[in-house]
Formats: structure tokens, C-alpha cells, sequence
């Protein structure tokens, strides 16, 4: 079968496996000779959130969409499709560490293909994957964490978040407005409210400090000051917590930052 061939069968795949079990596509692309390079598969897995659309190729996850919004595999197809230009096709197993990344909340390490978007995008998107599971970060830490040189806007990483093309893998529900107020800009306001509350991140905590106007929190045993949803910041005990509204103000104090949280330190 030649290339042009190919990709007729597998635009029309997603007609082919109507009412059908859900490896009946994958058979048909088997028994037609055509290579699992040329086309993702998908699984649908549940989240706090509701189903969660994730499509893979055989070595990276290419797309997921949470259908909280009332999507469905057609419709998710269909967004695949138009953004990558590779069909999904359901069925198949789960790309290995998938699972256990949905699980626990760590998807650090698994394969995610960022390839087709634009640069500035993509860096935001990485900066988003590296915020630890149960804790949040500012727009201005992503801003720092995606181009230290010339960071992006705060109206380019809304763009950038708003479009992430793989919910809850790149985290957005962990990032926020430098008050501390969640920006669901990637989610519907109940879906990020379910994810960050199964991380047990305690936003009411959150905005008190934030009124309070700690926006920093430090030790005053180890004098390092954190983001409050750090780990370290968490184990700070009430006796020992001082509070900070800007990273100057710690510093003037004699506090250096966290190693791990890493806070704006300007």
C-alpha cells in the first residue's frame, strides 16, 4: 500500500470502528500493513475530574482532553486529528507509566510530545509539567521558569495554558494568579477545583495566607523561605513561620530561597 493510500484508510478509521469492538481499527490497520508510526491510539481513564481522553504513539502521549465539557471519542477524535494530523484510534493498551502518572500525580517523566507547538508554548508547558504534585506556583514562576532571558507575558501564558493540547498530565490546575486565586485557564472551574483537591491542596489555607499577605513563607530555624504549598514550607511549624509579601523582603530579613520551590528571588 502506498503513502497516499495509507492515509486515506486511516481518515476514514474512525467511520470504520462506529458500533464496533475497539480494536476493530487497530485490526484493520494491522491487516492493511500500516505502521504503528503512522497513527495514535487512545484510552479513556478516569480522573477527579471526570474521563480523561488520552491518545499515544508508541513511544509519547500526543494529546488528552478531560470530556467534563461533554466530549466524546468522535469529538475527541476529531481535535486530534486537526491539531496533529494523525487519526486516534481507540483501543490499545495504555502507553506504559501512564497509569501510574494519572495515579499519583506525578508526570514528570512521562514521554510527552510538545513537538508541533510553538516554541514559546512549549517552554511554558514544560515550566507547568515541573510543578510537584500538590503544590501550586505563580504565573510569574512560570514566566521565570520558562525564559529566564526575556520571560513571556502574562497574557501569552494564559494563551499558552488555555490551549494545553494534554490536561492534567501538564498540570495547569496547579498554577495561579501571583495572589494565590487559581488560574483555570486549561479547565472548566469545577475540573480544577476536583484535581487540586485530590492532590489535598487546601485552598481556602491558600487564600487565608494570601490576605495575610504571605505570599512567602519562611523558617526562621533554617531561615529559607518557600511557596507555601512547598514541602518544606508544609512542615514549618506555626512557632517557627514568618511571613514575607515579596521575595526582597525575605532577603532583606536575612532568608535565602528554597532550592526545591525555587520562588522568584527578584
Amino acid at each position: 500500500m502506498n503513502e497516499s493510500n495509507g492515509d486515506a484508510v486511516t481518515r476514514r478509521l474512525p467511520d470504520l470502528a462506529t458500533g464496533a469492538p475497539e480494536d476493530f481499527a487497530l485490526r484493520v490497520l494491522r491487516r492493511a500493513g500500516i505502521s504503528e508510526e503512522r497513527y495514535d491510539t487512545y484510552v479513556r481513564l478516569d480522573t477527579a475530574a471526570g474521563g480523561l481522553f488520552v491518545a499515544a504513539g508508541p513511544q509519547a502521549v500526543t494529546g488528552a482532553c478531560l470530556d467534563s465539557a461533554g466530549l466524546t471519542s468522535t469529538g475527541f477524535e476529531e481535535l486530534h486529528r486537526a491539531r496533529t494530523g494523525r487519526s486516534a484510534i481507540p483501543g490499545g493498551r495504555p502507553l506504559p507509566g501512564l497509569i501510574p502518572a494519572l495515579r499519583t500525580g506525578r508526570a514528570r517523566r512521562l514521554a510527552i510530545d510538545l513537538s508541533g507547538l510553538p516554541a514559546q508554548q512549549r517552554a511554558v508547558l514544560e515550566a507547568v509539567r515541573n510543578i510537584p504534585a500538590g503544590q501550586l506556583r505563580p504565573l510569574s514562576w512560570i514566566a521565570r521558569e520558562a525564559d529566564a532571558e526575556a520571560p513571556p507575558s502574562v497574557s501569552e501564558i494564559l494563551r499558552a495554558l488555555a490551549a494545553n493540547p494534554v490536561a492534567v498530565l501538564i498540570p495547569c490546575h496547579r498554577v495561579t494568579h501571583d495572589n494565590g486565586s487559581p488560574c483555570d485557564a486549561a479547565y472548566l472551574p469545577k475540573a480544577g477545583e476536583a484535581l487540586r483537591r485530590a492532590e489535598h491542596i487546601d485552598m481556602r489555607r491558600v487564600a487565608e495566607l494570601s490576605r495575610a499577605g504571605a505570599v512567602f513563607l519562611g523558617s526562621d530555624t533554617t531561615f529559607i523561605y518557600c511557596h507555601p504549598t512547598c514541602a518544606h514550607a508544609r512542615r514549618i511549624t506555626p512557632g517557627h513561620r514568618v511571613h514575607f509579601r515579596t521575595a526582597q523582603d525575605a532577603r532583606e530579613a536575612g532568608y535565602r530561597a528554597c532550592k526545591s520551590c525555587r520562588p522568584i528571588t527578584v
